[in-house]
């Protein structure tokens, strides 16, 4: 082994050249709450080099059940921003772009006309989901979402598949549906769960612009779906045979 001691593990397991190949990646995570925190840590102690990490929101009281950047000591801060504290003590040699911003239209075609290794969409509202899909697709850079993680409680149901075919998850259904007008029917791959939700954990919500519904979360689910999108990443970075898990049918 000749790597720095921190990531012996990792090359123990998938060889210096794996590690070296990881070291020299670039992955964008756009989305730091539940699910992308999770995604960006991993992504962070797997190895890779260059991330840039985006999020516009700060830390709310109601983040706490789940997110990872979610504290008492951080509510009122911005999530990139304890994110990006986070990540540079976990690699203080990592090449990091932070953009504590929501990135739409114009902003989003600008970002996403840089070169990525990967980018992970954990954008929880479809417009903007859609369209960091449809411009990493243009862009030929390769792209993992994650679907919804609310509303379900088994981890033994989440799977890893293209968009094509997924199935039983409402926020996959508009997202396919909107893809297709795009002439995108495939080609990404998803981190979903087709368990069923419950309407009881779901609350209408008004006069906010993003969300119509608020589904009730449990503490793993969002950072298991989290990990898994960093699986994704990290195996192709690696050079890894990928597989996807779907469980029984």
């Amino acid at each position: 082994m000749n790597q720095i001691a921190w990531l012996e593990r990792t090359e123990l397991l998938l060889g210096n050249d794996a590690v070296m190949r990881l070291q020299e990646s670039h992955v964008l995570i756009a989305g730091l709450g539940g699910v992308g925190a999770y995604a960006a840590e991993m992504i962070c102690r797997g190895g890779v080099g260059r991330m840039t990490i985006v999020d516009g929101d700060t830390v709310h009281p109601g983040n706490r059940n789940r997110q990872l950047p979610a504290l008492c000591s951080t509510e009122g801060r911005g999530k990139a921003e304890v994110m990006a504290e986070r990540l540079r003590d976990i690699n203080p040699d990592l090449e990091l772009e932070v953009l504590p911003e929501y990135i739409r239209d114009e902003r989003l075609e600008e970002i996403l006309s840089r070169p990525y290794d990967y980018v992970i969409d954990a954008i929880d509202t479809l417009s903007p989901k859609v369209f960091l899909i449809a411009s990493a697709v243009r862009n030929g850079w390769p792209v993992v979402s994650s679907l919804g993680a609310g509303g379900k409680v088994d981890p033994m149901q989440v799977r890893i598949d293209d968009i094509e075919r997924s199935h039983h998850c409402r926020l996959g259904k508009m997202l396919r549906k909107r893809l297709h007008r795009l002439g995108i029917r495939s080609g990404v791959t998803v981190v979903y769960s087709p368990e069923p939700i419950d309407d009881a954990a779901m609350l209408p919500v008004e006069g906010e612009a993003n969300k119509k519904t608020v589904v009730g979360t449990i503490s793993y689910m969002p950072p298991l779906f989290g990990c898994c999108c960093a699986s994704v990443v990290l195996r192709a970075l690696a050079g890894e045979k990928q597989e996807r898990t779907q469980g029984e049918r």
